[in-house]
């Protein structure tokens, strides 16, 4: 047996930092509230269990790779990639595609499926680069991405259908980040330039 680096001591400390920046974020921002510090646990605990997930087991002592660093990515899309795969990549995307359009707020909806896809694209270059050098056997594959990306959209479409509801849409504006939602009230702030 190969000697293995342990999840729980990297994840958790990693899971610890991210929610202590973010409830420092919000802190910082006044717009700390009990619902914004749920979804900053949930998108850490989150994070901590993909990193868990798709970069472990990193091995200490095995070999590694001598192949070419093509041999561990597969760049054709649809190709020999199983309906199973694809259904579980999207899946776990769809939260992460939730709690990104909550942090960003009322932002474009571009914004949350943008950052879906750079977490998902550094997933797999982290597993190219474990694989590589710590020989963790992944392997780093375009159809996750994408199917990753599909994901991630579909969080963000669920949660905008539910603020366009009006029974959850009071609920959806508690949890979200933005300043609208933060219970900003009085007049707008004058527009630079605007006619006197």
């Amino acid at each position: 047996m190969f000697r293995q680096v342990p999840v729980l001591p990297v994840v958790l400390p990693l899971a610890s930092a991210a929610l202590a920046a973010l409830l420092w974020s919000l802190h910082r921002r006044g717009r700390l509230t009990g619902p914004r510090a749920l979804v900053a646990l949930a998108l850490s605990v989150y994070l901590a269990g993909v990193v868990a997930n798709t970069v472990f087991p990193i091995f200490l002592d095995k070999p590694v790779s001598r192949g070419a660093w093509l041999s561990q990515v597969v760049l054709v899309p649809f190709a020999d990639y199983e309906v199973a795969d694809a259904v579980m990549n999207v899946a776990v995307f769809v939260p992460l595609g939730v709690l990104l359009a909550l942090v960003l707020g009322r932002a474009a909806w571009w914004r949350p499926v943008v950052a879906a896809a750079g977490i998902s694209l550094a997933i797999e270059v982290v597993q190219l680069l474990t694989t590589h050098f710590l020989a963790s056997g992944h392997v780093a594959d375009v159809n996750d991405l994408l199917w990753n990306v599909v994901g991630g959209s579909v969080g963000v479409a669920l949660l905008a259908g539910a603020a366009r509801v009006p029974a959850t849409q009071g609920l959806v504006d508690r949890f979200r980040w933005d300043a609208r939602a933060a219970g900003v009230t009085g007049a707008a702030p004058a527009r630079v330039g605007a006619a006197r």
